[in-house]
Formats: C-alpha cells, structure tokens, sequence
C-alpha cells in the first residue's frame, strides 16, 4: 500500500487530482471534495485505472501535454518580458583595452560571449556565431570571454593560452581559438601539449608564451570574466549579450537574428 499511495502522489502532483477524478467518475465533485475523498481512500483509484485503464492513460498524457504546453508558453512569456527589460535596461559588459575582438572593431552590434572551450554546446555556439559574423559582416563584433567550468578540465588551460597567445597577435589568437573548437576532441584529450603544438604551427615565440602563461594577471582576467558572467546570472555555457540583451545557451541563428534585427532596426 506503500508504494501505491507513492504511485498515487505522483500522479496526482503530474496531471491533477481534479482532472485526474474527472475521468473516473461520472459527476464532478468539487476539487476539494474529490481531495478528500481519494485521501480518505486512496483504492478507488486503483479500481478505477483497473477498470479502464486505457481511458485513463489516454487522458492522463493529454493532461501531461496540456501541462507541458501551458509551461512552454509561460517560459516563452517570461523570456518575453526579460527580453524587453534588457532591451530598455541593457546589461553592460567591461570590455578593457587590449581585449581580443572578431570583427570590426567599430561595429554597431557587440556580442559577449562567455565559453568553455571544451564545452560541446560552446562548439556549437562557436558555429552559430560564426554565422552571425557572415551574415552581419562589419556590422557586429565579437568580444570572448572566459567560463570555464570545473568539470572540464582543459578549458582553464586553453582559456590561459588563448590569453597568453593574445599578448602577442590577437590575429593568431583568434586563430587559435577556432584550432581549439574545430578539434575540439583532439584538444580535449591532448591536453597542453595539443594547445603547445597549435602554438607552435601559429609561429608564437614559445619562451615568451611560456613565461606569460605563469603571470598571475592573465589569471585575473579570466577570474574577473567569470565573475562578470555570474553577476549577470551567466551558470552554465554558452552565454552571450548581444548589445546587453542575453542569450543564454546554444541557440540557433534565428534567436540571434531577432535581437541582431531588433538593435539594428532601432538604431536608425
């Protein structure tokens, strides 16, 4: 009886215990009322899924779907609203000299973006940003900043040499940044020597690499880039701000080309 009453609450918190009843019984007692009564005796469930349980699958999962529909649209409400707040409040990124930028510099459109280079949806996101910059061409700029999270641990190491390479061609750390995503397995089980070897075929002066990566203040900036992206609610990645409105994840062109659209409309 144990694990049926377990059965039944489960039930009851997916579909509703009113919608639940409804299918059960031939009148419709108040919520309340059918509350109590499947409380007071929790069997008559049972006698009821025994007696037609395929009527009761059917409109268990039409509830189940009705539920996921109504939550879809409110996620889509929700993101709605937060969409337009940032369009009115935008959230705004430090981006300090020196800072790597794809793209033209002078570009009326700025994306932030937050990645893991060992991360598979940042790969995905690397692509899709790619896109961006083609169909855009000099009207966006693409800044990349550091998310690395613990549970892939080669991306703090390709975070340190992206930055370590950077001090001496921003040209070829961007070149190096699509050596990482575009072998990305290769990266990921290598470890530094595969970024060392990329290093090498990019013509870097591997002394001054080397004493780069140990300085403790391309440390701090990666540091400080997380600390960024988690002030603006940035816990997983990919995550981007398109003129300070967020993308957060690996969405497809399309959810950049409405923001893109949006900023590029209202700046006319």
């Amino acid at each position: 009886m144990e694990e049926e009453l377990k059965t039944l609450k489960t039930v009851g918190k997916i579909f509703g215990v009113a919608t639940l009843a409804l299918t059960l019984v031939n009148c419709a007692p108040s919520a309340k009322q059918l509350k109590e009564a499947i409380e007071k005796d929790p069997s008559i469930v049972f006698v009821a899924i025994e007696k037609d349980p395929e009527k009761f699958f059917e409109v268990a999962n039409k509830a189940a779907q009705e539920a996921q529909k109504k939550a879809q649209e409110k996620q889509s409400e929700d993101e709605t609203k937060k969409r337009d707040d940032e369009f009115a409040n935008p959230l705004k990124a430090e981006i300090e000299d020196g800072r790597v930028i794809f793209g033209n510099k002078n570009a009326p459109v700025t994306i932030v973006e937050y990645s893991d280079f060992e991360c598979p949806y940042c790969s995905r996101g690397y692509k899709t940003v790619h896109e961006v910059m083609k169909e855009y061409g000099d009207k966006v700029r693409i800044v990349f900043k550091h998310l690395p999270l613990e549970f892939h641990p080669q991306a703090l190491p390709a975070a340190k040499y992206f930055e370590a390479v950077a001090r001496q061609d921003h040209a070829k750390a961007e070149k190096f940044h699509d050596m990482m995503f575009e072998n990305q397995k290769d990266m990921a089980a290598k470890g530094e020597s595969y970024m060392k070897d990329a290093a090498k075929k990019l013509g870097l002066d591997m002394k001054k690499l080397e004493a780069d990566l140990k300085d403790a203040s391309l440390m701090k900036r990666i540091d400080a880039d997380r600390a960024e992206a988690e002030k603006f609610g940035f816990s997983g990645t990919p995550g981007f701000l398109i003129n300070g409105v967020s993308l957060r994840g690996a969405y497809p062109f399309p959810e950049f080309k409405k923001i893109i659209d949006r900023h590029l409309a209202s700046a006319k």
